[in-house]
């Protein structure tokens, strides 16, 4: 594939919740654009977008997948990225990599439960965006319908550039309201025909075109003055105030289609190119320098060179493989750039294009193009890669935090230090996903978005890296903080001939609002304590909040005050110091009428009606407060604050109670206080635990 121009790339993120057609209608796509011969599926393992092991297993998508493809000259990178919230991440990073977002809605389910909040994450990335219902095919798909649930749940203004050529099962194609045609897919579908409008949809096209004129007018003033003058407007008109409307993000124009029969992917091909911004239309990205100024970077292969990671891919053979998007600059093969996130500067040989997953060399790429390289050393995910002469550090996506942990063992004996291996490099690939070894019970600790995240953790690290583990009941990542104040003497005393250790502090703990973090401050004055000491002081504090003082747990929200202390000219050091700092902090959080915290999660559980006694009594019952309720569709979605350790196993427990007909989504919202009952319970089994390991 040829160098392309930064006006003549397109980059689209396909996304959705779950099961609305993103996967199939991008593999239309690959057909009718020539890239590829037959429509890839999933469920044979021919897709070009869902090809991991573990995706076709689920028939769903895990990880988001790039396509180059050229259409009508242009080219345009087509990112295909998960629905399911365990997820999302891939949703988030892949929407900082593109200019254009295609919210695919299901013409028979229309908005989902989690639609909601991947239409959140488009509107957080400011892009513009377009509505493609899919499954028009389908028996009960319904086109009215998806424009007003979109109008009053999304709370955006859907305009129409289409509508449907027959219904359900007969969905032959669409009439295009802005040249009045209808576009007809029958038979070879790669080459449509044009005909005029049947006679029983004229009147609607006829209605819907005079509110298409309406809305495209009110993009720009001087056309909406003519237009109200009753002047006609040309196509050129409407064509510059379409993609003016796309571009600022005015409207959501929508088009339709059917992704398994093949039928209006062409229009949507076209609109993409002739009427959705390049990487030239779009405004200049801002950064920081090292030093923390404000910078900004113009799209343009003359400005200097600037790139951001969104996608990692670990392979135990080819090494790692590194996707970004070119935000300014050029790039050829065979050569260096920076990473001003890990100060490092890296190189590498050939520069790729993705086509799913295989590769294709090229001879270089410039602002706007999405490529990859391989085998870069100290990069990952998030990272900002640029001209070292002219750095730059991109803001990294906020991601969610970790919602389950697991305790992992290997099967085989001998397999921890692979294990540690093997979860580092699929951490390199997923930043979601964290793995840490548990200071108290020496278990390896994996943490991800779900179950089903974990899961797809585990069979890939025995597919890609040899490693088959055991996991354990799920952890539940409680917290300690401290709810009064309390002055307390942190000594060391070992002064028994030769050089001793002996360190006193005094410090003060106090509670901070929730959420607040840590913070030590240093109140020392008249070198009662030397000042290269007090940084020990603070290392001390710090390593015993990450065991904590009444279960074992981290503790949060406390600010520390060093105010007094005593030293030796001899016997006093760093490690003293250190030392006498985590006993008295120990010492002083248990003064300080220290509490237990649990993560609460904010879930949304949908259920249909006859199952809506059974789910409320049950999340009374794990101590969950409704904090709301809403119809969607013919079933009722309850929204509700639960303690994360009610509903570990939730996802069973819910298929028991609706008969496989209920869904659910759960996120981290805060942390709460243990009631007493249940803390004392809490502390008691880490005692039981802390002495038989002792």
């Amino acid at each position: 594939m040829k160098q392309f121009k930064s006006e003549d790339i397109r980059n689209l993120a396909v996304v959705s919740h779950a099961g609305s057609g993103k996967t199939t209608l991008c593999e239309a796509m690959l057909v009718d654009s020539g890239a590829v011969d037959r429509l890839g599926k999933v469920t044979d393992g021919s897709s070009n977008f869902d090809f991991e092991p573990e995706e076709i297993k689920r028939g769903i998508s895990i990880g988001s997948a790039l396509f180059s493809v050229e259409w009508k000259k242009k080219k345009i990178n087509i990112i295909d990225t998960p629905g399911d919230p365990n997820f999302g991440a891939e949703v988030t990073f892949a929407l900082k990599a593109v200019d254009i977002a295609a919210l695919c809605v299901d013409a028979v389910d229309s908005i989902k439960p989690l639609t909601e909040k991947v239409w959140s994450a488009i509107e957080n990335a400011e892009l513009p965006r377009l509505l493609l219902v899919t499954k028009m095919d389908r028996e009960r798909a319904n086109f009215d319908k998806v424009l007003n649930d979109v109008k009053e749940t999304l709370k955006v203004k859907p305009v129409p550039l289409q509508i449907p050529v027959g219904k359900e099962a007969n969905f032959k194609g669409v009439v295009d309201l802005l040249s009045m045609k209808a576009i007809l897919f029958d038979g070879d579908v790669k080459t449509p025909t044009r005909v005029d409008i049947p006679a029983d949809l004229k009147e609607e096209a006829d209605s819907r075109r005079n509110v298409l004129i309406e809305d495209l007018a009110e993009v720009d003033d001087g056309l909406m003055e003519r237009y109200l003058e009753g002047e006609e407007l040309s196509a050129d008109d409407l064509s510059k105030a379409l993609s003016e409307g796309i571009r600022n993000r005015v409207f959501m124009p929508v088009l339709v289609c059917s992704g398994l029969t093949n039928k209006g992917i062409q229009p949507i091909l076209d609109l993409i190119v002739d009427a959705c911004p390049s990487p030239a239309d779009m405004k200049p990205i801002s950064g920081l320098t090292p030093a923390g100024d404000e910078v900004s970077r113009k799209l343009s292969a003359d400005e200097p060179f600037c790139a951001r990671v969104f996608k990692t891919l670990a392979d135990p053979y080819a090494g790692r493989l590194s996707l970004f998007r070119i935000f300014s600059g050029r790039l050829a093969p065979d050569s260096n750039f920076f990473n001003s996130c890990s100060h490092s500067k890296e190189r590498f040989g050939q520069l790729f294009i993705m086509r799913g997953k295989s590769q294709k060399s090229i001879d270089g790429a410039q602002a706007g193009d999405i490529v990859a390289v391989a085998k870069l050393k100290e990069t990952l995910t998030g990272d900002t890669l640029c001209d070292e002469k002219a750095q730059i550090i991109l803001p990294k996506p906020t991601l969610p935090q970790a919602v389950i942990s697991f305790a992992i063992e290997p099967k085989a004996k001998g397999d921890e230090e692979k294990i540690t291996q093997s979860l580092a490099r699929l951490a390199e690939e997923d930043p979601t996903l964290t793995v840490n070894r548990d200071a108290r019970t020496n278990e390896f600790l994996i943490s991800g978005m779900g179950q089903v995240h974990i899961e797809v953790m585990v069979e890939k690290l025995k597919r890609k890296f040899g490693v088959d583990v055991n996991l354990k009941t799920p952890k539940v990542p409680y917290k300690e903080t401290i709810k009064g104040k309390a002055k307390v003497e942190g000594k060391l005393k070992k002064q028994t001939g030769g050089r001793g250790q002996f360190a006193v502090a005094w410090l003060e703990l106090e509670p901070m609002p929730r959420g607040e973090g840590f913070e030590f401050v240093d109140k020392i004055v008249g070198g009662v304590i030397p000042r290269q000491y007090i940084p020990a002081v603070e290392k001390g504090v710090i390593e015993a909040m990450a065991a904590g003082a009444l279960a074992g747990h981290p503790v949060i929200d406390v600010r520390v005050k060093v105010f007094d202390g005593k030293y030796h000219d001899v016997d006093s050091s760093e490690q003293a110091f250190k030392i006498a700092a985590s006993k008295g902090f120990k010492k002083g959080v248990l003064q300080a009428n220290p509490i237990l915290l649990e993560p609460i999660m904010n879930m949304e559980i949908v259920v249909p009606e006859d199952c809506m006694g059974d789910v409320m009594g049950d999340l009374n019952s794990r101590r969950g407060r409704i904090s709301g309720m809403d119809a969607k569709g013919g079933s009722q979605a309850v929204k509700a604050l639960v303690p994360m350790a009610e509903v570990l196993k939730y996802a069973s427990d819910l298929t028991s109670m609706t008969s496989g007909r209920g869904i659910f989504s759960m996120e981290f919202s805060h942390y709460e206080e243990v009631p007493a009952s249940i803390a004392e319970k809490i502390i008691e089994a880490s005692e039981k635990t802390a002495e038989e390991e002792d």
